[in-house]
């Protein structure tokens, strides 16, 4: 009896201990769990806790993902987990690859301050998740200090700061870069910036972001000395330094008289390649820079002396030109065009801009005009002999381009086909610059467009020989509204005009169509307007201009009716003699006259009244060329008179 109740207490305390110590393991898992994810992930500060864990990765199923911590987020949960990679039903490691890259995931995002993934539970191999997040500060407000009203619109739109919006160390970094070369560009180069983030107090998770700016003085150029130039003259180098001056001597200071001689180093290094580009200008092709150096002024120690030493070389001239890989067009036209002939300076600047950049260049007079997008020059110095150069200029001119797509985006106002008739870019035809150009002014004389944002893009395919052209477009509004109103001792004056540049007459008995409360969209003009001059002048107009008529050739069409009645003034009150001394008296009508004044001088039986309509039209010509205009006008007048003398 004795060994069967011992045995029953031993049996008894063992499945004691075993569920004690399943206890126990259950209750640290999750902190197990949880110090291995920090440990995995890096973020762990914290002296690890002693706790029994198997070393080896353990794989779970996600059971649920919860997110905490964030306050007047932008983004729902969902997006959230959405944001983390995780989803529930994944199957992860811990230690392992997944929680890591998840939480790279949301430091990328630069949205929160603090981020940690915990385990809230594990059971059965399931685990369930929860992503605590700190989110960045939102700014509120953006105060400058230390800047110009100015300056600080210009900072505003350019720092990549905005009101409402999250604020991160690398968006503080940029912002303060941009500052400093703002400043810089305009000679502030000792500019000390402090940006500080102020907790707003009636604005949770918000903050102020104070800009203050310490511009200090300007540095500028006291003096520019340069030594080596033995044959071209020092003012030439100075002007050829378009940005870097200085006022240290007379010829200087009346050269410079309204120019700042503020010290920019980017505009000082661009200057140095622009004395090397006239030196290559004036024949000397060897010419460089030896040394440059820029030092505070002895006398006076806000400005900057410039120091800078040339190696002139030899001047050099042209002494022959030879042309290979000119196909189409002989060589007598390219000579033409390229203007350079044996024995004038070697001049680098005029051999490129007349082979490629120039308007009436080889490339943009003859190739780019005739197709050969794909055309290229390439001059050579074959030979260097004393002080000539052999030239030999190699074209490639490659196939001729044809025009496969004409795409037109940013278009809101007018149909497209409007638009598409201005062009004279069209599928199918060759390509041609000068066709190009003329494109984008008819474009920009509808104006209906932005010309400073019409810049077109030009997309050549070499295999396929052929070209596509996009022109994206910004629209802008043309109408125009004009309004102005008085009061005299006839009465009301006022004028009121309307004017609608976008409109489409077609559409007029079609109110589906309408944009606004008017037809729009065929770049047809309409013009109302009426004039008062209380009861003694009226008139009123009605023109209608649309600049293709017929919708085939550029021929335009204008239509106008206007009417105005006039009314005269009774006899007496010019005879009286009231009228008469007050006349004589500097004009002033309004007192003595009671009835006799001009506001009751109105005779209904005396008027003129005028009606009128006009007719133009306008034809383009195509000889000389087809910037010529033919226009013809036709208007009648009828005139009704009554009791008028």
């Amino acid at each position: 009896m004795f060994r069967k109740s011992l045995f029953a207490l031993f049996l008894f305390s063992f499945f004691f201990k075993l569920g004690a110590q399943q206890q126990v393991v259950d209750s640290i898992s999750v902190e197990a769990i949880n110090e291995a994810i920090g440990r995995t992930a890096g973020l762990s500060d914290e002296p690890l806790p002693v706790i029994t864990y198997t070393p080896t990765p353990q794989k779970y199923t996600i059971a649920d993902i919860t997110v905490s911590g964030l306050k007047n987020s932008m983004y729902e949960d969902y997006t959230i987990i959405g944001f983390s990679g995780l989803s529930v039903g994944d199957a992860i490691e811990i230690p392992g690859s997944e929680i890591p890259n998840t939480m790279k995931r949301f430091w990328r995002l630069g949205l929160f301050s603090d981020i940690k993934i915990e385990a809230t539970k594990v059971q059965d191999g399931k685990i369930w998740l929860n992503i605590a997040l700190v989110d960045r500060p939102r700014v509120s407000d953006i105060t400058f200090s230390g800047v110009k009203k100015g300056e600080r619109e210009d900072l505003e739109s350019q720092i990549g700061i905005v009101k409402g919006n999250q604020i991160t160390p690398n968006m503080m970094d940029r912002a303060r870069t941009i500052i400093q070369k703002y400043f810089e560009g305009k000679g502030f180069n000792d500019v000390k910036i402090d940006l500080t983030q102020i907790p707003d107090l009636s604005n949770e998770n918000q903050i102020i972001l104070g800009v203050e700016i310490n511009k200090n003085q300007k540095i500028k150029v006291n003096n520019i000395i340069i030594e080596g130039n033995e044959e071209v003259k020092t003012s030439t180098l100075e002007k050829a330094m378009k940005k870097t001056r200085h006022k240290h001597t007379w010829a200087a200071k009346i050269r410079n008289f309204l120019r700042s001689t503020n010290y920019v180093p980017e505009n000082y290094q661009e200057d140095l390649a622009n004395l090397l580009s006239k030196y290559n200008e004036l024949g000397y092709r060897d010419a460089r820079i030896i040394s440059d150096s820029v030092y505070k002024a002895p006398e006076n120690e806000k400005k900057v002396n410039i120091d800078i030493k040339v190696e002139e070389g030899k001047q050099y001239f042209v002494r022959s030109i030879n042309w290979v890989g000119n196909t189409e067009f002989p060589t007598p036209q390219l000579n033409m065009l390229l203007n350079m002939k044996s024995g004038e300076v070697y001049n680098q600047k005029k051999l490129m801009e007349n082979l490629v950049s120039d308007d009436n260049s080889v490339g943009n007079t003859l190739y780019y005009n005739n197709g050969y997008i794909f055309y290229t020059a390439d001059p050579v110095e074959v030979n260097i002999s004393n002080d000539s150069v052999d030239l030999e200029i190699r074209i490639i001119e490659g196939p001729k381009a044809t025009i496969r797509k004409v795409l037109i985006s940013g278009n809101d106002r007018v149909y497209e086909d409007i638009i598409r008739r201005e062009l004279r870019t069209k599928p199918g035809a060759l390509f041609s610059r000068e066709e190009l150009m003329r494109s984008l002014r008819e474009v920009a004389q509808m104006g209906h467009f932005d010309p400073e944002r019409l810049q077109p893009d030009i997309q050549p395919d070499r295999e396929s020989g052929t070209v596509d052209i996009s022109y994206p477009l910004a629209s802008k509004a043309n109408d125009q509204i004009e309004f102005s109103a008085g009061w005299g001792q006839t009465g009301v004056l006022g004028r009121l005009s309307l004017r609608f540049t976008n409109f489409s007459l077609k559409n007029l008995f079609n109110p589906g169509s309408y944009k606004g409360v008017i037809p729009q969209g065929e770049g047809q003009t309409l013009q109302l307007s009426a004039q008062t001059n209380g009861k003694y002048y009226q008139s009123y107009s009605i023109s209608f201009m649309d600049p293709w008529f017929g919708g085939k050739r550029p021929n335009f069409l204008s239509v106008g009716l206007y009417y105005s009645i006039q009314t005269g003034v009774n006899d007496s009150y010019y005879s009286n003699s009231y009228y008469n001394n007050m006349y004589m008296n500097n004009y002033y009508y309004n007192s003595g006259m009671g009835e006799y004044a001009y506001n009751n001088a109105l005779d209904p039986d005396k008027s003129i009244k005028t009606l009128g309509v006009s007719v133009a039209y306008g034809k383009r010509l195509n000889w000389p060329d087809d910037y010529f205009q033919f226009e013809a006008g036709l208007s009648y007048q009828l005139y009704k008179m009554k009791n008028w003398n």
